[in-house]
């Protein structure tokens, strides 16, 4: 497979480079197809990544966004990963961009698949890039190892494309996309930063059950090229 790391020794270094790398892989996208399509995950990791790439300069009216998976609240809830992409991305010229929310309002995520599966299907596809994070368990999107779902969300069998998510270690019931529409991408990429995820990221790059540590979807595949940056 394709596997490239960039290392930085501080964030705010990785934030540029990051912004960057995207806005080089939505630019080709656009020139080639006239459209282009941007996956994220939420928390607070991205924030500063968010902020560069909302002052760059794109035709963003023809790039749609959406997430890798979202918790089953409110966007104006905290917990909101919806939330926090209206906050800190879809701002300024970035606000002309498509988004395709996860949330509808519905009362269980599974409810919610059917019109977040028709939202996905106005997006540029496959993604051009699509960005992952990773939890301390070494889930990612909300496939966590613990979750009864795991099974489902990791079968490659599996051609749905999100399933609902009811962790049993992390609050609030998830919308996530599955392992086989995550790796339907031209580019993905790992934005982890800190120690305690880099000793996490060590043992997932081993050999191992991919339900171990479910970001070894990404790390051991050959479907799509794979760039860590991490600090």
């Amino acid at each position: 497979m394709s596997l490239e790391f960039h290392e930085f020794t501080d964030t705010a270094a990785l934030d540029a480079a990051l912004a960057d790398f995207v806005i080089a892989r939505l630019s080709a996208g656009l020139a080639e197809r006239g459209r282009a399509s941007l996956v994220v995950s939420g928390g607070r990791t991205p924030r500063g990544f968010f902020a560069r790439l909302a002052a760059a300069d794109l035709d963003w009216s023809r790039v749609g966004i959406t997430l890798a998976d979202d918790r089953w609240v409110p966007p104006d809830h905290a917990d909101s990963n919806e939330r926090g992409v209206r906050e800190h991305l879809l701002i300024g010229p970035v606000a002309a961009a498509r988004f395709v929310p996860l949330y509808d309002g519905s009362a269980t995520p599974e409810a919610g698949c059917a019109a977040f599966r028709a939202g996905l299907a106005t997006l540029a596809q496959p993604f051009d890039v699509l960005i992952l994070g990773m939890g301390g368990d070494g889930h990612t999107a909300s496939l966590f190892p613990d979750a009864a779902e795991i099974g489902a969300g990791l079968d490659l069998a599996n051609d749905a494309d999100c399933l609902a998510v009811h962790p049993t270690q992390a609050p609030h019931a998830r919308l996530s996309l599955t392992r086989r529409r995550l790796l339907d991408s031209r580019c993905l990429v790992l934005h982890v930063t800190g120690l305690d995820k880099r000793e996490v990221l060590e043992r997932a790059l081993a050999d191992g059950p991919v339900a171990e540590y479910p970001i070894r979807l990404a790390l051991h595949q050959d479907d799509a090229p794979l760039h860590v940056f991490r600090t």
